[in-house]
């Protein structure tokens, strides 16, 4: 069998339909219904599919049967309070599904080993259920060969033979949160298989989603999208080790950004920020699992790692953090989300923390009170107004929106107070100042 390498347009002209059998009462499961499963599972729902989910989480499943939204992900809370897509608990329900999507996560086990747990227990919950035409989709994050472990592994504990009466393909997301509602259906879908059926039947299901499907092989479907999440993240830490190099001359780092990419065609040096959440701060692992030699990758999230330290060394440069009230900005990995799955900004708490200031204020508004972070304690979460009263020292972790106000308001009535500002949100174009810059650069 060979596998075509030129673009699909997934439409009834290009690829074959495969109808879905009568027998079954729904025509896509989804596994796991979290950020990434719950969008796709309201997506197919919104494309006229009968869908359905299964998770674990009791809570979740609660929020969503009764049409509302678990966590943020803007467009989808008129499909999700129709109250059609039902997140169920008992793994029977794969029966009753023409196709089934697994979406749980792939973590790392701390020796930079990709850990298959999820996966195999949710294969051998669904393993019982499975019937004869069923397509199953593998669309978590994995590393290299994992998508034949599962076929190896179907074909082991079932009856059933990949490609023959069982189908299975590698369909990777590569959605941002926050723009799943665009993006599932803008970016052209990826399908990995190995054998023609499984392929056409994969890309006839997404290709009700996008109208771009690229079929190729598992492995190389596995490595475009680590390959998609480690590029970003060895950009990021590039743009992180120019701000270090920046601020040990004594040099602009935003200055020189601004530079370097004006009008020059081949610059796209990006902002410094802190670079992590839950897929670009482990996917270099699963390409670093299988190699004995430090090389780019591994340096890259060292450097990216080393920024809530990069902040507190160099802010003491300038003052000190002991007994000092300290505000933090922003706990979540990037701005807009609700989401603190492998944020950064715990870490620098705990960099602040090691200096014993007098106190440590967190604002989020994006998470409720107390943040639900147990690495730091479950801390108290302040208002931004609160967090920054009679403040000696502001650490802007997340650049979400409202904060340069806050930023200008705190300059007026305390301009001696340091802040360090990773993210330029105060606009101020230096990482560390003091907060009567603000209302000096709005005077100019």
């Amino acid at each position: 069998m060979s596998i075509e390498t030129d673009f699909v347009q997934a439409n009834p002209e290009s690829i074959e339909a495969r109808p879905l059998k009568k027998a079954f009462d729904f025509d896509v499961c989804i596994i796991g219904t979290g950020r990434v499963g719950l969008p796709l599972g309201l997506s197919f729902l919104g494309a006229g599919l009968r869908s359905v989910g299964i998770d674990v989480d009791e809570q979740l499943r609660e929020e969503v049967n009764q049409g509302r939204m678990p966590f943020s992900e803007p467009g989808y809370d008129e499909l999700v309070a129709r109250r059609d897509f039902q997140v169920l608990g008992d793994p029977s329900t794969v029966s009753r599904s023409s196709a089934v999507i697994i979406t749980v996560g792939t973590p790392l086990h701390n020796h930079i080993e990709t850990d298959l747990s999820q996966i195999e227990r949710v294969l051998g919950q669904i393993a019982p259920h499975l019937r004869a035409g069923q397509l199953v989709c593998l669309r978590s994050t994995v590393a290299p060969g994992t998508t034949e472990f599962v076929r190896k592994w179907l074909e082991r504990h079932t009856e059933f033979r990949i490609g023959v009466d069982l189908y299975l393909a590698f369909c990777p997301e590569r959605i941002a949160e926050g723009k799943a509602y665009k993006e599932l259906h803008s970016l052209p879908q990826i399908v990995g298989f190995t054998d023609d059926e499984s392929g056409m039947r994969a890309m006839a299901l997404f290709g009700r989603l996008t109208e771009e499907v690229l079929p190729t092989d598992f492995v190389t479907a596995e490595l475009v999208k680590l390959f998609n999440n480690i590029l970003r993240y060895v950009h990021f830490a590039l743009a992180n080790q120019f701000t270090m190099i920046a601020d040990d001359f004594g040099a602009n780092i935003y200055e020189a950004q601004r530079l370097a990419n004006y009008k020059y065609p081949r610059s796209f040096l990006a902002s410094p920020g802190f670079t992590a959440g839950t897929c670009l701060r482990k996917d270099f692992g699963m390409i670093n699992e299988w190699s004995a030699y430090p090389d780019m990758l591994l340096s890259a999230w060292k450097l990216n790692e080393f920024m809530p330290a990069f902040l507190v060394e160099n802010l003491l440069k300038r003052t000190s953090l002991h007994d000092k009230r300290v505000a933090v900005l922003g706990f979540t990995f990037k701005a807009g989300t609700d989401d603190l799955r492998d944020s950064l900004a715990p870490k620098l708490w705990r960099y602040i923390h090691r200096q014993l200031p007098l106190e440590i204020r967190i604002s989020e508004r994006h998470v409720p009170d107390p943040i639900p972070e147990p690495s730091v304690g479950s801390p108290r979460n302040w208002s931004v107004d609160d967090a920054l009263d009679d403040v000696d020292i502001v650490f802007v972790a997340t650049n979400h929106d409202g904060y340069r106000e806050a930023l200008i308001s705190l300059g007026k009535r305390s301009p001696d107070t340091w802040v360090a500002d990773l993210w330029n949100v105060g606009e101020v174009d230096q990482i560390f100042y003091q907060a009567g810059r603000l209302t000096e650069e709005i005077a100019k």
